[in-house]
């Protein structure tokens, strides 16, 4: 599945033992694709040795801050930008 700018797309929520680059805090999390960068290979397995292929997109995602601290004191209008990979992103349930 491939996303462009203005997607909304949600973290997966999986559990994931060892090196991964997606911060928990955004899992489960709905935000807006802001821009594709390239493809990578993938950290996640070469942290164990293995080659990181086959290259993976790597996509900047926006958050409402808000959506993922409900309690945030900030402006409503605050927002985190994170990079994930594309198999930490689907379409919204």
């Amino acid at each position: 599945m491939s996303f462009a700018p203005g997607d909304i797309v949600r973290v997966v929520d999986r559990p994931h033992d060892g090196h991964h680059r997606t911060p928990a805090y955004v899992k489960g999390r709905t935000g807006t694709v802001e821009r594709l960068h390239d493809r990578f290979l993938d950290p996640e397995t070469r942290a164990y040795g293995a080659d990181g292929t086959p290259p993976r997109q790597l996509y900047l995602v926006g958050f409402d801050l808000w959506r993922i601290w409900p309690s945030y004191p900030g402006r409503d209008d605050d927002r985190l930008l994170v990079d994930v990979f594309e198999h930490w992103l689907e379409a919204p349930k």
